[in-house]
């Protein structure tokens, strides 16, 4: 079971320090602005989940594997896209296409991760607080990596992100018993991931007051 959960948040790690990256050159970001947003997004939800839980210090401080792998990977993007220069507009959909995908990888990945960490710290019964850790731990990097991108964040204003990760950390949480938690987690990442993509390729949105009409 430890072994399969640390595989799934490298992955989550690896795919929000790729989005992460990503947003910062699209925001014209030097190398180090690059490395402090794709290690955020990788790392900031897992350490949010940890203060809340009262995990102390974070895991990103106990177990640094995570923040090298997510500088690892910041580098390796900030490489591929430095040899891009001036070819990133001409496959700017392309690069949004990937952002997404990236981004929905580890959204999904971090909400059952989430929700995972708060029973192995012996909150399982409480449903609430469970979900809430997971959604924040899903969300939680990527709002820190708006923010310092100076944007809205995502969560706040269209894709039904929030969503997403509230039905896949409840989803995970509310058939963990009856399927095995290794099942229940892959289903809980599999939905957040479908839904999170389905919304962006439709364009769903939740319903908000345009006070321009």
């Amino acid at each position: 079971m430890s072994n399969f959960v640390f595989i799934i948040e490298i992955i989550g790690t690896i795919a929000f320090a790729i989005s992460g990256a990503i947003v910062a050159i699209k925001k014209n970001m030097d190398i180090f602005g690059v490395l402090v947003l794709g290690v955020t997004t990788a790392v900031g939800g897992g350490m949010i989940r940890d203060i809340i839980l009262g995990v102390l210090p974070p895991t990103m401080f106990r177990k640094s594997v995570y923040v090298i792998v997510a500088v690892i990977t910041t580098l390796l993007v900030f490489l591929v896209m430095y040899f891009l220069q001036g070819k990133i507009n001409r496959y700017s959909k392309r690069v949004d296409r990937y952002l997404n995908i990236f981004d929905s990888v580890g959204l999904g990945v971090f909400v059952v991760a989430g929700v995972n960490t708060a029973g192995n710290n012996g909150f399982s019964e409480m449903a609430f607080l469970s979900i809430f850790v997971g959604v924040i731990t899903g969300i939680g990097g990527g709002i820190l990596r708006d923010i310092l991108a100076g944007r809205i964040p995502v969560v706040l204003h269209k894709q039904v992100y929030a969503v997403a990760a509230i039905v896949g950390a409840s989803v995970y949480y509310y058939t963990c018993d009856w399927i095995g938690t290794n099942a229940a987690m892959i289903l809980g990442l599999l939905l957040t991931i479908t839904l999170r993509m389905l919304a962006t390729y439709f364009e769903w949105n939740l319903p908000k007051i345009d006070d321009k009409a």
